[in-house]
């Protein structure tokens, strides 16, 4: 189920939900925003694995990529459109403050491998530091793992069905 920070906090009493990323996205943390507009907030990792790491989340509360669903109706257009946007935002990131990188990243770990119910983009300027990091980055095939911004947005794509002509 997909909610607004709005819903989620009025779910919890009023208080803030328990979700952290739902507290960075609504300032409510000294985190300090790489980004933010009226769809995704940006941030560094706390924990980087790599020369530049950076997260962007949605404002709205996406527990996991398995809340993103191929269909032909408005949600999966939204979707679709929220983790293009998640991803212009990480690459535009990364080209201003890692120019020099060769390689870049982007991708979402898939449960149960992922640390937060609240979706987010891992944007990776290469190399991982230290090098073995990149083992929490490794796609498992039909079991999870990471799953690259690409295959996700290929799996979710809207299949949009226009009227015939006739």
């Amino acid at each position: 189920m997909i909610r607004t920070v709005t819903e989620v906090g009025r779910m919890t009493g009023g208080a803030l939900s328990d979700c952290i990323f739902c507290q960075i996205a609504t300032s409510s943390t000294s985190t300090t925003l790489l980004h933010s507009d009226d769809k995704v907030v940006a941030f560094r990792d706390i924990n980087p694995s790599a020369f530049r790491h950076y997260l962007v989340i949605p404002k709205q509360h996406i527990p996991t990529v398995k809340n993103l669903q191929r269909s032909s109706d408005d949600f999966s257009l939204a979707s679709f459109l929220i983790v293009s946007h998640m991803l212009d935002v990480g690459k535009s990131l990364l080209h201003r403050d890692a120019p020099q990188s060769k390689h870049y990243r982007f991708g979402f770990h898939q449960p149960p491998f992922n640390s937060v119910d609240h979706l987010h983009l891992h944007c990776f300027a290469l190399p991982y530091t230290p090098s073995w990091r990149f083992m929490k980055y490794l796609s498992l095939g039909p079991l999870g793992g990471f799953i690259e911004v690409e295959k996700l947005l290929e799996r979710i794509n809207p299949q949009i069905i226009y009227p015939s002509s006739m």
